[in-house]
């Protein structure tokens, strides 16, 4: 098969990479013990920042919005599903969206696509839900072409402009105390990126992780990590951490420390 002139032309015009070095294994691990050091502090740093976001005021939700639902007509009370944390990303599906009738927006759709399985964050008590102004057979269409399973509500009224998501992305974070509501927190713009991992979406919320290696007010619900980790199709048969899995997390934490101890790590 003979190259195409084209194809060796566009190759000359690309400029030469500028790589890095290339090591020996121990200069090499050297310098990503380097660079680990940054790395730790910059974890550090982000659990310091979650830490005072689960400090935060709130703010109540006085209004009683309005939503479409595949059940039906739903309020913002009903979004949260029975649980006590509600993240909603506005994700741009609607007609004058880039995309439409077939597609939603193309960074939505990146959004959408990194969203880990939902039971997770269901096991934290928290209800991830989407929300656009797209009828729901349009929204349902598009969730079975796209595979995607997270719930996904139709706007009906002025949620979007009372939480500054009519004309761009975002993440609302909320809190109820029994039938009252509190918005927490909001991201958008380049903060939507870190989304779509369980713990990016629980590190936005007001009571985290809820492990007991965090640094929250005095009460807030917390158990030792790693414990209530489960397989996302096993978390309702098994409301209890499972003793041979505590067993075995317990074993893997012990010989990380050593490892830790022994500057390994």
């Amino acid at each position: 098969m003979t190259k195409s002139p084209r194809s060796d032309q566009k190759k000359a015009e690309q400029p030469a990479m500028r790589t890095p070095p290339v090591l020996p294994r121990a200069a090499w691990e050297a310098a990503w013990q380097e660079l680990l050091v940054k790395e730790k502090a910059q974890t550090r740093a982000r659990d310091a920042l979650a830490a005072e976001r689960r400090r935060m005021p709130w703010m109540a939700v006085e209004k009683a919005y309005a939503f479409e639902g595949p059940n039906g007509k739903a309020s913002l009370l009903d979004l949260f599903e029975g649980r006590r944390q509600l993240i909603v990303y506005r994700a741009f599906f609607e007609p004058g969206v880039f995309g439409w009738p077939d597609h939603a927006c193309r960074g939505c759709s990146m959004v959408a696509d990194q969203v880990a399985h939902v039971a997770h964050l269901n096991a934290r008590d928290t209800t991830l839900a989407f929300a656009s102004r797209a009828p729901q057979q349009d929204i349902a269409r598009l969730k079975a072409r796209m595979g995607w399973e997270m719930p996904w509500y139709t706007i009906t009224d002025s949620f979007d402009a009372d939480f500054g998501v009519d004309e761009w992305h975002g993440h609302n974070v909320f809190i109820r105390q029994g039938d009252k509501l509190f918005r927490t927190y909001f991201i958008n713009n380049r903060g939507d990126e870190a989304m779509g991992n369980t713990w990016s979406y629980l590190d936005i919320t007001p009571l985290g992780r809820q492990e007991a290696w965090e640094d929250s007010p005095e009460g807030y619900p917390q158990t030792p990590p790693y414990k209530w980790w489960n397989w996302h199709d096993s978390y309702a048969a098994e409301a209890r951490p499972d003793p041979q899995w505590v067993a075995v997390s317990d074993a893997g934490e012990a010989a990380f420390r050593n490892r830790d101890a022994n500057g390994k790590v």
